[in-house]
């Protein structure tokens, strides 16, 4: 029988999971209905792990929602994999698309069916037709819920098993301590039968907040986990992962049964699907971030959150005063882990993550450079009832306008980006340097929607064939990727060791194990600058010539001087 195929060893630490969870008795029950779940949809036990393969340097995700090209009279997942395949084929390894399934609010993030596919996007099949060309990432949105789907309105008519799916909460529970990533009431209220009920509600009313504290809840995800699997999915993003446990009277952010969950889960794809990668969406500062890596046995990635406030800041004060500190900084991640890099996605530029990075008057003068710039600054609840910033509106494109520079500013912040130890993430919108959705948003009213345009498909392919901003981004943007993916040294795995070059540098070296070795410097200056390589790069501190991957010059002999245009960024290899 399959599930002779477990070991012992697997099994006893999956118990003790559910026993750090939901007590002994309760853990014995999980680990039996753990077992009868192995083959469900087709995904059964794979006890090779040793060289599963995961990543190279040839992987890259690209991120979009299903529909952000549209062509009339024509599914838009139809729509995406004809694009995709003209376009990315050799560029991007994997695809990441968006909330898929029927919603209701939230751009797809606010989830009516887990198991279904949108009908206004396609069907299961466009997404099968897909996955054969391209990796996919699915989201879980395991925190919440649509108050529209069925497991909420079966919780209103007190039927089992849902009827405990929700967390009801008596209002007058001192909730002070609890973490709040938006300015909006905690608790919505509720009648069922004429009586009040108030459900925890972390981020709007209509994403009702699922009770983890029954198991009923946790299985319901694990067995959504092999449908996912069995349709495709090779990463797994758990989104707002870390708010999923609750516990009154702590700050219900990161608490140690939400980690416990994200171990289970990776010992679980460990057995079943060894070749399919956690990835966890948090949000927040800098060590709290890097805590879903565990030791090694929990995420294998992590979003690099820190990255594109502290990239913006940079390049619009010109200095690297404070990012190449942080990079400095970064610790090594477990061995079979990786960060995602990343500068732009769905949601806005979170500003969480610079806590403690730089001062407050800094961020302060950020958040209005973007206002400025025709952004908008979305706000969190503080525990003493104040707001503060929590995301930065607008696309990274018009982020980093403001003059004649835009271009090359914004083309310097995703090659560092693409340079970085990790596996980059690029969203739609910065291959066609979007600028801000102001007519999305006036019909919307929500301030992400300036960073959610929707393409005409035939207006986007008329404009990538012209000369114009978008095409030469796009173009430009796919060739660096086509670069990057032929060199080990960017592999995920190759080492990476950050030079201090003054604070309008930014500079950092890659080896791959068998060698190769590239210097990735970019200048964050409106002026030209010259860099002496003998004297601050040792590793072309001799007389044989270095070629930049990326213009294609050359530099020999000894006393090599690099000289970069305005924002310019090089790659270096002997």
């Amino acid at each position: 029988m399959l599930i002779k195929s477990l070991s012992k060893d697997n099994l006893e630490q999956m118990r003790q999971r559910f026993n750090r969870l939901y007590g002994p008795l309760l853990a014995r029950q999980c680990s039996e209905r753990l077992v009868t779940m192995i083959g469900r949809y087709g995904v059964g036990y794979n006890g090779h792990t040793a060289d599963t393969f995961l990543w190279n340097e040839k992987t890259a995700v690209l991120i979009t929602y299903a529909d952000t090209i549209r062509r009339e009279e024509e599914y838009p997942l139809v729509t995406l994999h004809r694009f995709a395949e003209k376009h990315f084929d050799g560029i991007f390894s994997a695809i990441h698309i968006l909330p898929f399934f029927p919603w209701s609010s939230d751009d797809g993030f606010s989830i009516i069916d887990y198991r279904q596919v949108k009908n206004d996007y396609g069907r299961w099949s466009h997404i099968g037709e897909l996955s054969r060309r391209f990796d996919l990432m699915f989201d879980m949105v395991l925190n919440h819920v649509s108050r529209k789907s069925k497991w909420f309105k079966n919780y209103i008519e007190g039927v089992a098993p849902y009827r405990d799916y929700f967390i009801e909460i008596d209002p007058e529970t001192d909730l002070s301590a609890v973490v709040r990533p938006r300015s909006l009431p905690l608790l919505t209220t509720v009648r069922i039968n004429g009586i009040e009920r108030h459900l925890w509600t972390t981020f709007s009313d209509d994403q009702i907040d699922l009770n983890f504290a029954n198991p009923d809840v946790l299985f319901e995800f694990l067995d959504i986990l092999f449908f996912y699997i069995a349709n495709g999915a090779k990463i797994i993003r758990l989104d707002a992962i870390a708010y999923l446990w609750k516990q009154p009277g702590t700050s219900c952010i990161h608490l140690e049964q939400t980690h416990e969950i994200v171990k289970l889960m990776r010992d679980l794809l460990d057995m079943i699907a060894p070749g399919v990668i956690l990835l966890t969406e948090t949000n927040v500062p800098h060590q709290e971030n890097i805590s879903y890596f565990g030791d090694g046995d929990e995420a294998r990635m992590v979003y690099q959150f820190s990255l594109p406030p502290l990239l913006l800041h940079a390049l619009h004060n010109e200095t690297t005063k404070f990012l190449t500190p942080w990079a400095e900084s970064v610790s090594e991640t477990p061995a079979g882990c990786t960060w995602f890099n990343f500068t732009a996605s769905h949601d806005g530029i979170g500003v969480r993550p610079l806590a403690g990075l730089i001062p407050d008057d800094e961020l302060a003068a950020l958040a209005a450079k973007v206002k400025k710039l025709g952004g908008q600054v979305s706000t969190k609840r503080n525990a003493d009832g104040t707001d503060s910033p929590y995301e930065l509106n607008i696309t990274y494109f018009d982020a980093l306008g403001g003059d004649e520079y835009q271009v090359a500013r914004f083309l310097c912040s995703q090659t560092v980006m693409l340079g970085l130890k990790g596996i980059p993430g690029v969203y739609f919108h910065s291959l066609t340097a979007t600028p801000n959705d102001k007519e999305g948003f006036e019909a919307t009213g929500r301030a992400r929607s300036l960073n959610r345009k929707k393409w005409n498909a035939d207006e986007l392919e008329t404009l990538l064939n012209g000369q114009n901003t978008t095409a030469q981004v796009f173009n430009e943007y796919r060739r660096r990727l086509q670069i990057r993916r032929k060199h080990p040294a960017f592999h995920p795995d190759s080492a990476q060791r950050v030079l201090d070059l003054g604070p309008e540098l930014f500079a950092f070296i890659r080896t791959a194990p068998e060698g190769e070795t590239i210097a990735c410097i970019s200048s964050f200056s409106k002026e030209r600058k010259e860099l002496h390589l003998d004297q601050r790069v040792p590793e072309f501190n001799r007389a044989a010539p270095c070629t930049d991957l990326l213009s294609g010059t050359r530099y020999s002999g000894t006393g090599k001087v690099l000289t970069l245009d305005p924002f310019q960024t090089v790659w270096l290899t002997s």
